[in-house]
């Protein structure tokens, strides 16, 4: 017999949603970055276990919208609940509960939907008194079908957070192969790694405006190696010329480093070729976000 859970992963900006994706599934299909708003769109990722087969989505971070774009991706979250077995919330260690994630845990008793409470980042707290505290604070706001404290970054806590899920899985067929690990094209998958690289790499307003697309992806005939080209598009021309750098430096440290994991994730050399070009104003007109992939 079977079983399938659908699990929303949800929460405020970068409170580690895709790093507790990426170790649940044990491979990197969601970029990380130490910036709010990483992730823009739902990201799937599919992990089977024996007979059970979790389908997780990787959602955006629940913000108040600056523009177009901020506004398709806190829809994301509200489809991804919507839709969904289960929700995954995860939160800090440490603080009060924002608007947002007041609002998120509204929309879970809307929809009468269990909900399993990570608290990650545990890595950070020494006091095992002050995780206690954490946890009956938040068990005020909602009756949660089960507490886990974890670490994205250490696994801590991970193989405790999946025999909670296992719980909620159903019989049903499985909806990917066993050995799937998402349903993101290969091509968003490429543009994503390059984009974390800028994020990683530049500061302030620019790697938020900034877009990637894989212009062409196709491995050689003859050689094992694989082609491929890219367009950063950014909101100004200034953008531009700080993320090709003084005689092309910063363009090519973002390209190497994107090389690097291109070649980890596909296992082949890669060829990659990267331009940059300004589109003023995308994250707030519908048909640039919509060619980009974001809505």
């Amino acid at each position: 017999m079977t079983k399938t859970a659908f699990i929303a992963i949800v929460g405020k900006p970068n409170v580690g949603k895709s790093s507790l994706l990426n170790k649940m599934i044990g491979a990197k299909v969601a970029i990380v970055s130490s910036k709010p708003q990483t992730t823009r769109t739902k990201i799937m990722g599919v992990l089977t276990l024996g007979e059970t087969q979790f389908v997780f989505t990787d959602t955006p971070g629940f913000h108040k919208p600056h523009n177009k774009l901020s506004e398709h991706m806190n829809d994301a979250v509200g489809d991804s609940i919507a839709g969904t077995d289960a929700v995954l919330f995860v939160a800090e260690p440490r603080g009060e509960l924002n608007e947002k994630e007041l609002e998120l845990i509204n929309r879970f008793g809307q929809e009468k939907i269990p909900v399993i409470l990570a608290i990650n980042k545990i890595d950070t707290v020494k006091d095992k008194k002050e995780l206690l505290e954490r946890i009956v604070y938040l068990n005020k706001f909602y009756d949660f079908f089960a507490v886990v404290p974890v670490s994205a970054v250490q696994g801590n806590g991970i193989n405790e957070l999946l025999d909670e899920m296992k719980k909620i899985a159903s019989e049903s067929v499985h909806f990917f192969p066993d050995d799937a690990l998402t349903d993101q094209p290969e091509r968003v998958l490429a543009a994503e790694i390059i984009r974390e690289k800028i994020l990683r790499l530049m500061d302030k307003e620019i790697p938020h405006g900034i877009a990637v697309s894989v212009e062409k992806m196709r491995e050689r005939s003859d050689k094992q190696i694989l082609d491929v080209d890219s367009v950063i598009y950014c909101e100004r021309e200034t953008h531009k010329g700080m993320i090709i750098g003084k005689n092309g430096a910063m363009l090519k440290k973002i390209s190497t480093l994107a090389r690097i994991d291109l070649e980890k994730f596909f296992g082949i050399k890669v060829n990659l070729h990267t331009w940059v070009k300004v589109k003023e104003g995308w994250r707030n007109k519908e048909g640039l976000i919509h060619n980009f992939g974001l809505d």
